[in-house]
């Protein structure tokens, strides 16, 4: 990829997370004295959206700043807001969506609107990247939970793009990275892996009563410590690597085509 002179940035934990300070610091590492970073995020935090769009709503917009927005939407409201009416049509070089607060690592990359912001930027054509930091006892409670996303970010998605992979399937990739749950010091290094899935795992609900009586119902996760299988992407963070996963917006099972030509 040649040089980069605008970058999109966005995510889901809203538009004051310490996760997005991070990415604009990453974004601009990338951009150079010569690019532009423009952030356009959600107003509001939107965990778990996914892909969503508000399609039967309009989404407010306002501006927080120099090259920067609020939106009242998803992240792939505020990619669509970017580049249609923010940057009106100027070209985007790269889409960043994160550093999301926790991974997005297996069954979660289904469920999460960073991902979601990148899948957007995929879909009109833009390089994208969703990066989050996996968050655990050795990386909690430290000074900077996001050390090792902030230090290593930048380095890994150069790294990507000049690995020049040509791409010539409609469904453009996009690419979730998930950087371990340690201090930067201690990540042993980068793995491209596929996305896996921790057994057993699921999300659920928790009712709870309102004081007036009223039930309530949390969504309520797992245990994040759980590995996938070897090799796979959450194993790969617990071992202390990043995770780089190439990922497209294609959810047929291309597999599965063959076995059932029967029915036709």
């Amino acid at each position: 990829m040649g040089q980069i002179m605008r970058i999109l940035v966005t995510n889901d934990d809203g538009i004051n997370a310490p996760g997005l300070k991070v990415l604009e610091k990453i974004a601009a590492e990338l951009a150079g004295d010569d690019g532009e970073v423009w952030v356009v995020a959600p107003a509001f935090e939107q965990s778990g959206v996914g892909h969503m769009i508000s399609y039967t709503h309009p989404t407010m917009i306002s501006q927080m700043g120099e090259r920067r927005y609020a939106a009242e939407g998803s992240p792939a409201d505020c990619v669509m807001a970017g580049l249609h009416d923010v940057l009106n049509g100027k070209d985007v070089d790269l889409v960043l969506s994160g550093v999301n607060r926790g991974n997005n690592s297996a069954e979660n990359a289904l469920y999460s609107g960073t991902l979601g912001g990148a899948m957007e930027g995929a879909l009109q054509g833009i390089p994208a990247f969703a990066l989050s930091q996996y968050l655990g006892p050795d990386n909690f409670n430290i000074s900077d939970p996001f050390e090792a996303s902030g230090q290593h970010g930048a380095a890994v998605v150069r790294k990507v793009l000049e690995a020049g992979l040509k791409d010539k399937n409609p469904y453009k990739l996009f690419y979730n990275i998930n950087f371990p749950p340690c201090p930067a010091n201690a990540v042993k290094g980068v793995r491209v892996a596929p996305q896996g899935i921790r057994p057993y795992t699921h999300f659920s609900v928790e009712p709870h009563l309102s004081p007036s009586g009223k039930r309530f119902l949390w969504a309520k996760g797992t245990d994040q410590r759980q590995a996938s299988a070897k090799g796979t992407d959450a194993a790969v963070n617990l071992n202390g690597y990043i995770s780089v996963t190439p990922m497209r917006a294609d959810l047929t099972a291309h597999d599965m085509l063959d076995a059932l030509k029967g029915i036709e």
